[in-house]
């Protein structure tokens, strides 16, 4: 007969019961909090949540206080209410932080005393301003700018301040010297390290960015460090550990961040830099997550927004269920520093050995632009650009999938500072499904494509559907495409044309290849001979120089494509030009070799003209039955594309030999 269960055992399974269906609660309520928050809701409306947010307001956009700051938007451009659906079971909780947390009985603490059941608890607590220990730090006058409060603060002080230094070169530090001298306020940087943004740029970079930000008129201190803040009952001023002082009103620390662990180290739970995480996302109690700058992961901490709404989005797939791993991000920012658009992902530091890593730059005269690409055995790795560059999605994709950098797109980076096709990197639509469009929330365009397929019409949708655009906005007239291209087809002027001279110029190439030479006259008597127009020496002469002009003017044709600065015209009819000048020109050479090959290296140079027209006629042909690109037509256009280029270079020489052979003999 089996023994009854102990009272003890009971209660240990009650607990478990009243566990199980317990709320998510969620700790903290910035982008990666209320992105988990969203992402459950999405998948189980019904799911009962629990969102503890320590400030005063209702959740915001943090990536956009500085244009609050800037009096560029106000409170409704940063606002991020969670929407709720009908009959949700989601309880907010603002201006109230948990101060503690009860593993054992899987309960958190608030802080009006309250105690609350979980059956998942994720720590999203984010980070808070790092401050120097240096006298003064604590002197008024001194500010942080991380949070809504320190927005408000800055705003009201900009009305009576002169002078302002702001501590830190770093994105925070820059965009707060822009919004304050936006208010007028005369501002200088003091920076630590020798460049400006030392995480994300390389030297040249630095400099590129450092003449725009004194083109700016902001003040720049690089390479010192700072002795004491001086000021008795305020701030007077700031004493470099040179001995200079600058004399301010005003000092703002943006000298990095601290991720908020504290929670975490009472809790017993396993504490590094940060709260470590696995790939789960667990920290060390598997009721327990982390998320965004609290949670390390494989001993790293990522400072910006989109790891931490990718680890959010892994989270939520595991607290339902389904197991989902967080295989890290490769380390991303697109932004806009002091008005200054800065992109950089992937390795870009010049400590990387020259051995095993490549760098490719693209730096043209005296502009600001500054481009460089890193690889590693051929591949891409790394990217920087300071100024506008409108691959920065497609350049992003291209390193986490680690693709290869072929030889003409390094070729054509150095010259204009592209690597794809001006036409594919200004189409949105045409770029590959797993390009990153969306950086901040990590929104790739094939997801983009899935939501309007479904039925998204509109920006607005798009953006609710996926969280792209919600963010920093920056990617809006790129959603803006498209949504203006749904539903269309893509359609080339000239196509018909395209299409008539390809498969002539193929069918010649094919004949040539295939007929073989024709036979000369049974007789010699009487009449016109077909065999004179490729045996007389006059007639091979006009053909000869025929056949040579017209490729000449084949090739200048093509340049309409490579030389940006050629805008006669609309390139699909210089394309339609250059096709049928090619299928004219094999229609004379048929004239000139009577469908002979000829023999050594005449026969090379046939052979070569033969295989260059072949994959021109078939690279035309893609193009003007390709009605809707697809991954599968947009690869067969670059293959055929980049080989009918590439049969180009052996014609020169063979020309020329055949040239010289046939006059000297």
């Amino acid at each position: 007969m089996p023994s009854l269960p102990l009272p003890a055992e009971i209660a240990a399974v009650a607990d478990a019961r009243a566990a199980a269906v317990a709320p998510v609660v969620i700790v903290g309520a910035g982008p990666a909090g209320m992105r988990l928050a969203r992402t459950l809701l999405e998948r189980d409306p019904r799911r009962e949540i629990v969102i503890y947010g320590d400030e005063p307001s209702t959740p915001y956009d943090r990536v956009r206080l500085s244009a609050l700051l800037m009096g560029e938007i106000g409170w409704a451009g940063i606002a991020q209410d969670l929407k709720l659906p009908d009959g949700h079971r989601v309880v907010q909780h603002y201006h109230c932080a948990v101060l503690g947390i009860d593993r054992t009985a899987r309960t958190v603490r608030d802080a009006h005393g309250r105690t609350q059941k979980y059956s998942h608890l994720v720590l999203a607590t984010g980070s808070r301003p790092r401050l120097p220990r240096i006298p003064g730090i604590k002197l008024p006058g001194v500010f942080t700018f991380r949070d809504l409060r320190d927005t408000e603060q800055l705003r009201a002080r900009c009305v009576r301040s002169r002078r302002a230094v702001v501590l830190g070169g770093g994105l925070l530090g820059l965009e707060t010297a822009r919004a304050l001298q936006r208010h007028g306020v005369e501002v200088a940087v003091v920076e630590h390290s020798p460049r400006l943004m030392s995480s994300q740029l390389d030297a040249g970079g630095a400099e590129a960015l450092y003449a725009e930000v004194i083109r700016l008129g902001i003040g720049v201190f690089l390479g010192h460090g700072v002795k004491e803040i001086v000021g008795t009952d305020s701030v007077q001023g700031v004493r470099l550990a040179s001995g200079f002082d600058l004399g301010c009103d005003t000092v703002v620390v943006a000298a990095g961040i601290v991720p908020n662990v504290d929670l975490a180290l009472e809790a017993g739970l396993s504490v590094g830099r940060s709260i470590r995480v696995d790939d789960t996302l667990r920290t060390a109690d598997p009721h327990i997550y982390a998320v965004g700058e609290c949670a390390e992961h494989r001993e790293k901490i990522y400072g910006f927004v989109a790891p931490g709404l990718e680890q959010a989005a892994v989270a939520a797939s595991n607290i339902l269920g389904v197991e989902a791993k967080y295989q890290g991000t490769v380390a991303a920012a697109q932004l806009k520093v002091a008005g200054v658009p800065v992109f950089s992902v992937g390795r870009v530091g010049e400590e990387e050995s020259p051995t095993d890593f490549q760098s490719v730059v693209y730096a043209p005269g005296k502009s600001t632009t500054y481009r460089k690409l890193v690889l590693r055995r051929g591949r891409l790795v790394g990217a920087i650009a300071v100024g506008p560059w409108e691959e920065t999605g497609r350049a992003q994709e291209a390193i986490t999938r680690g693709r290869r950098l072929w030889l003409w797109q390094r070729l054509r980076f150095r010259r204009d500072g592209r690597l794809w096709p001006e036409q594919e990197a200004r189409n949105v639509a045409l770029w590959p499904a797993t390009a990153v469009v969306c950086n901040c929330a990590g929104v790739t365009r094939g997801a983009l494509s899935q939501a309007l397929a479904s039925g998204c019409n509109s920006m607005e949708s798009l953006t609710a559907r996926t969280g792209a655009g919600r963010v920093c906005g920056s990617c809006r007239p790129l959603l803006g495409e498209l949504v203006g291209t749904v539903s269309q087809t893509v359609t080339q002027p000239g196509r018909q044309s395209l299409a008539i001279g390809s498969a002539l110029a193929l069918l010649l190439a094919i004949l040539l290849i295939a007929w073989g030479p024709l036979p000369y006259s049974e007789t010699v008597q009487g009449g016109f001979k077909p065999e004179v127009l490729w045996s007389d020496g006059v007639w091979k002469q006009v053909s000869g120089y025929s056949l040579v002009g017209l490729s000449l003017l084949g090739l200048l044709l093509s340049a309409r494509k490579r030389i940006s600065r050629i805008k006669f015209g609309e390139f699909a009819w210089w394309r339609v030009a250059h096709v049928l000048f090619g299928a004219a020109t094999l229609a004379i050479l048929v004239v000139h070799s009577g469908f002979s090959l000829g023999n050594n290296l005449n026969f090379m140079l046939m052979l070569s003209f033969l295989k260059l027209s072949l994959m021109g006629a078939l690279a035309g042909a893609v193009t003007a039955i390709e009605s809707r690109p697809t991954r599968l037509t947009r690869h067969l256009r670059a293959w055929t594309s980049t080989t009918h280029i590439l049969l180009l270079w052996p014609l020169p020489a063979l020309l020329g030999y055949h040239i010289l052979s046939v006059y000297y003999f």
